[in-house]
């Protein structure tokens, strides 16, 4: 078994897509960073990494067995075992998972910079163990509230947050069916599309908003999403929040 020690983690917890298991230089002031005395790294295949990585189902026991309380959290001078925490690897890529005793990755943290490839190079030579484990059926489903990749890699941490609220009350707008509402904050989006706009139906609106907004994010983005936020108190609390939010780099 191979082991990593002093590992710093930044926990994300019950993330089924990798894309919210923030990457170092996105870690925040705010965040809650524990400090691993000692990990065990497992280096897999890379459709098991991928199937860790992006979802939230059962880990294969065997693995988990392997590993059953080979990692110590440090805190106040103490060793803390963790029952399922490890270090898994494809040989490319690297994310740490604990699964608080159960048999799903419930928290999950990128590495360091230094410590990643401190980890790839352990594996370098070596070949990754096969692990069985029940593959899904079909492609993984996405929704509204839990959006493909392509829609959120490459935006930044608060890019991707302001997005989901976005989502969040795009969502509430479809629970409510009003129309008059969807028409206004379509023309909020587009006024040059004011005139068709009154003709269409709910369904047709819903949706011609849903697939502009999900593309991408800039300031436009950002202005509908302050915009469909205020008024509503728990909306304008998230936007407040993640405006005085700011990433913070430590050594790496």
């Amino acid at each position: 078994m191979l082991y990593v020690h002093d590992i710093w983690v930044n926990w994300f917890e019950g993330e089924e897509n990798g894309y919210n298991v923030c990457q170092f230089h996105e870690w925040r002031k705010d965040d809650s960073i524990e400090l691993l005395d000692q990990i065990p790294v497992v280096h897999v295949e890379e459709d098991l990494y991928d199937y860790i990585e992006n979802n939230m189902q059962d880990i294969p026991k065997p693995l988990l067995e392997q590993v059953y309380q080979r990692a110590y959290l440090k805190k106040h001078h103490k060793r803390i075992p963790l029952d399922y925490a490890f270090v898994v690897t494809d040989g490319a890529h690297a994310l740490v998972v604990d699964t608080l005793g159960y048999d799903i990755p419930v928290r999950k943290s990128r590495l360091i910079p230094r410590q990643e490839r401190l980890v790839l190079d352990l594996v370098k030579q070596k070949e990754p163990l096969t692990y069985s484990f029940k593959r899904p059926k079909r492609t993984k489903e996405h929704h509204l509230l839990s959006l493909e990749p392509v829609y959120m890699v490459g935006l930044t941490r608060k890019e991707r947050q302001l997005k989901h609220l976005l989502m969040l009350m795009i969502d509430q707008l479809n629970q409510s069916q009003r129309i008059d509402e969807l028409r206004y904050w379509l023309t909020e989006w587009k006024p040059e599309w004011y005139e068709n706009i009154q003709d269409i139906t709910f369904d047709q609106g819903y949706d011609l908003l849903l697939s502009e907004v999900k593309v991408g994010w800039s300031a436009k983005h950002e202005e509908l999403c302050e915009k469909m936020a205020k008024g509503q108190p728990f909306f304008e609390r998230l936007w407040e929040m993640e405006q005085r939010k700011k990433n913070v780099l430590k050594g790496s």
